[in-house]
């Protein structure tokens, strides 16, 4: 196993020795922790896909305010490991029932509380991975209770777990030792991470509805004239309007320059959706705190990426002819809560220049409507 340790020390803390007090209490410091330094980091990105487990691997896990990993499984399910590492204690607790607790050779202690039945003993070296207990149960239901403490002092699961996915994160992390308890800090965060906030950002974007308030919405275009916004194909010609045509309904705005040309946001907003997407090509789509979405299809590139923010006048995208298409253009839709309405009302095709007046948009169960007041 690769030392994880990057402080001076390179001790490993999982020894097989524990003294009576170790093995009866469960918040106690770790001997010799920060004997040579106030800091230690750990970078768990160096551990193998072996050398780690979630606790209940098909359990749902919800970390309450006292920082207590709260899994729920069926009745009867295996307790694991989730790091290699010596049992510190295994016993019958008055408050948490039995208890078994880990002391890891990367600093960290695990604690698993409410079990049926415990089956390591104290001393006994385990691997991640291996079952250390059989879960509890609670209601009917099976319940572990699980613990991450450094030097005897709780830390929050949600900085080293993705509790929903059960991934541990790819992550450096640093330890200062207070005067009561310790600090965790990040040092080098998981890409993961902030790849997983973008999409909740896309989806929470996605679920803002201009109608919440009721069935009717007025937009503003002189105020919306106020804030940032961009055409979205600068020098472009309108080849096919909003409206019937070939005897369907055509549902954007076909504008076209050159091939590769800059595809630009009309306003400021979020990237609800950017893929290759059915007879459209490759399709970005765009939500607008204006309760505005806008689409751009055809695309030869999207240059930008599910929960990104982007800004009125931001290249997107390339011009291209991607999905069904005859020639390199942008199909530019304008929507109101997924449904498409004519650009024309928002932008003046011919001098490229936001429209005046006002929108009025009325919903009707499923259908929408924009018109001009």
């Amino acid at each position: 196993m690769a030392c994880l340790l990057l402080a001076a020390s390179t001790k490993m803390w999982a020894q097989a020795a524990f003294t009576p007090l170790e093995q009866q209490v469960i918040s106690i410091e770790t001997p010799g922790l920060f004997e040579r330094s106030s800091i230690f980091q750990v970078d768990f990105s160096l551990l193998k896909p072996t050398e780690f487990c979630f606790p209940l691997p098909v359990g749902k896990g919800e970390v309450q305010d006292n920082y207590n990993l709260s899994i729920t499984t069926k009745p009867g399910d295996a307790v694991k490991a989730m790091f290699d590492g010596a049992v510190r204690m295994a016993r019958r607790h008055p408050q948490f029932g039995n208890i078994v607790i880990l002391r890891h050779d990367n600093g960290l202690e695990t604690v698993y509380g409410g079990n049926a039945q415990n089956l390591v003993q104290v001393g006994q070296q385990v691997k991640a991975g291996q079952t250390i207990a059989i879960v509890g149960t609670v209601g009917g239901r099976g319940v572990c209770d699980v613990a991450l403490m450094v030097n005897g002092a709780r830390i929050n699961p949600n900085i080293l777990l993705a509790v929903k996915s059960h991934r541990l994160l790819q992550q450096t992390l640093q330890f200062v030792r207070l005067a009561k308890g310790v600090d965790v800090k990040v040092v080098e965060r998981d890409p993961w991470q902030d790849e997983q906030l973008a999409l909740e950002q896309a989806e929470a974007a996605r679920r803002i509805d201009p109608f919440k308030g009721g069935n009717t919405f007025t937009l503003d275009l002189s105020l919306l004239s106020q804030q940032p916004w961009a055409y979205p194909l600068p020098g472009g010609k309108v080849i096919s309007p909003f409206g019937a045509r070939g005897g369907r309904s055509h549902t954007g705005t076909d504008i076209k320059t050159r091939p590769n040309d800059d595809i630009h946001a009309a306003f400021d907003g979020v990237v609800i959706m950017s893929q290759r997407y059915s007879a459209y090509g490759n399709c970005i789509i765009l939500k607008h705190a204006n309760g505005l979405e806008t689409l751009y299809s055809h695309n030869s590139k999207n240059l930008v990426s599910v929960g990104q923010q982007v800004k009125a006048g931001e290249t997107i995208a390339l011009t291209g002819r991607t999905g069904r298409a005859s020639t390199e253009h942008l199909h530019f839709e304008c929507r109101v809560a997924g449904a498409p309405f004519n650009s024309a009302l928002l932008f003046n095709h011919q001098t490229h220049q936001l429209a005046q007046g006002r929108l009025q948009c009325v919903k009707r169960g499923k259908a929408v409507t924009v018109k001009k007041q």
